[in-house]
């Protein structure tokens, strides 16, 4: 296992070095720097001179080959563990991102409980009835909230819940008086505001994994040793808990180790809609504003993680299924 894991993580540095070596091309090569979009933001009697907005492409490193400038920010990176400044808000792209961390784990960690928590009792039970009027109308409905974009259904629940019936705050995390609240009431008013993004966060995955569970359990079902085990005259719940759910665990692990990005990534276009401090519109604010600094640091978490939950799934693989070895 040990060796497994050197391997593994050696592999890993190097998928890293490359993904932020082409990210970084990228990024350098999009129209417009840092200093130019904000100079169209400024008032035109403000606008640099030439010599000035030279003086500040060599501060920021700008002057340089994106190569070179890659080299630089790898090395302050990998070396000295520094993402450096954001040019646009002239604070520490880790300090920045340690601010949108807790807004974006309030939606996701919640919505992939919900998620868990409810599509695996929604698959077992599907798999039992299936064939069922019941199982066929829960799957027709399932099927319709996964055909619906997650930012359609936040126009919707905008427009009905908190426009037209004024139940739920229309957009933000916290309400203007959130600082004379009490701290039960300042939780509440943050759950008031994150019901409707929770729910937008959740209804499509809630869909998938559902059936994917299904899927699976009844390919499992089909098995010699599933028939056996029914002959033998074991209970319906038993067989579907204890010898058929628990050969689907490979494929739920795979997934379970691919959302452990989706942890800290955020959703671009829902918190863009109900304008939620997270990680999603901290990366679409950085892109508008070309800001390198804070698309390479989140563009880094963001590769780690999904680097990490793809070993993790792949180590999990030997507990839930004793047949595999790393050794």
């Amino acid at each position: 296992m040990l060796s497994y894991l050197i391997r593994r993580t050696f592999v890993g540095a190097i998928t890293l070095l490359l993904i932020t070596f082409v990210v970084y091309g990228l990024v350098r090569s999009m129209p417009g720097t840092p200093l130019t979009i904000a100079e169209t933001e400024m008032d035109p009697s403000k606008s640099m001179n030439p010599e000035d907005l030279k003086r500040l492409e060599k501060i920021y490193g700008l002057d340089k080959p994106w190569m070179l400038g890659y080299v630089d920010w790898a090395r302050n990176t990998f070396v000295y563990w520094e993402l450096g400044p954001s040019i646009s808000r002239k604070v520490p792209v880790a300090d920045l991102i340690r601010d949108r961390v807790p807004a974006t784990l309030t939606l996701s960690v919640s919505s992939l409980t919900l998620i868990y928590l409810l599509s695996i009792p929604l698959g077992l039970r599907a798999t039992v009835r299936s064939g069922t009027i019941e199982e066929r109308t829960v799957s027709t409905i399932l099927y319709m909230l996964y055909s619906m974009p997650g930012f359609v259904a936040a126009l919707f629940l905008q427009i009905l819940v908190a426009v037209k019936a004024g139940w739920l705050p229309l957009m933000g995390i916290v309400s203007e008086d959130y600082e004379t609240m009490s701290p039960l009431g300042q939780a509440w008013d943050i759950t008031l505001h994150a019901l409707m993004p929770v729910l937008c966060y959740t209804y499509a995955s809630l869909a998938y994994y559902s059936r994917f569970i299904k899927a699976n359990m009844e390919e499992v079902i089909r098995q010699d040793y599933i028939r056996t085990a029914k002959a033998k005259g074991v209970s319906p719940m038993r067989i579907v808990l204890h010898h058929a759910f628990r050969n689907t665990l490979i494929p739920l692990v795979t997934m379970l180790g691919l959302t452990l990005p989706s942890l800290l990534g955020g959703a671009i276009l829902l918190e863009q809609i109900f304008q939620w401090p997270g990680m999603g519109r901290l990366f679409f604010e950085s892109l508008s504003g070309r800001d390198y600094p804070t698309i390479m640091g989140l563009t880094l978490m963001f590769s780690v993680l999904t680097l990490a939950g793809q070993l993790l799934a792949d180590v999990l693989y030997a507990f839930v299924d004793p047949r595999v070895s790393y050794s």
